[in-house]
């Protein structure tokens, strides 16, 4: 394969696996190459200045997982989404060319079907059926955001307990002394 370099790359083309969707649903598709941010600004935009209703993440291969961080920063910063996650595999035809062709013929050309994993999740404000392989329901409300307590549990998936007494620090007695020896200074533990 050192003779070959790829040349394109090209990904079969797949209806989303999700029954019923509007027709203008917002399909998010994820690239190695994209960007968290630009990817975040665009599909909040959707949902929170135009109102839409439903959001689609799809990415495959090396995609996988920042379509999987793009769909949790979402759900996060928005609160209240059911999501519906389906999980395939998608062929990608790459196409290789020989750069040492035989002198007396043509550039011989090599073509190479992928199958690599995919994943399609679809995030709604609205219900979705419970039943349905993939579905996650909305975070509880006191998970996501502010807590009550008016401590930050942002980036948490549960609120911080509150300390024990046992691991907070134990106060320390500092006694000097007169003597002309040493320091003079003693520190014992309080109980």
């Amino acid at each position: 394969m050192e003779n070959f370099r790829k040349v394109r790359t090209s990904e079969e083309e797949m209806p989303l696996p999700f029954p019923d969707l509007p027709p203008d649903v917002v399909e998010m598709k994820v690239k190695e190459g994209s960007k968290i941010r630009n990817l975040m600004n665009f599909a909040m935009a959707q949902m929170e200045l135009k109102g839409k209703r439903q959001i689609v993440f799809s990415g495959c291969g090396r995609a996988v997982t920042k379509t999987i961080t793009c769909v949790e920063i979402m759900k996060r910063k928005l609160g209240g989404l059911h999501q519906v996650t389906k999980v395939r595999y998608k062929t990608v035809l790459e196409v290789w060319e020989n750069q040492d062709p035989p002198p007396d013929g043509p550039a011989q050309n090599l073509t190479v079907h992928k199958n690599v994993p995919s994943i399609c999740i679809l995030l709604s404000r609205d219900p979705l059926d419970p039943n349905q392989m993939g579905y996650q329901p909305p975070e509880p409300q006191h998970e996501v955001g502010e807590d009550t307590s008016g401590c930050s549990t942002k980036g948490l998936k549960r609120p911080l307990p509150p300390p024990c007494e046992e691991l907070l620090p134990k106060k320390l007695q500092v006694q000097v002394s007169d003597s002309p020896k040493g320091s003079g200074i003693t520190a014992g533990q309080l109980d």
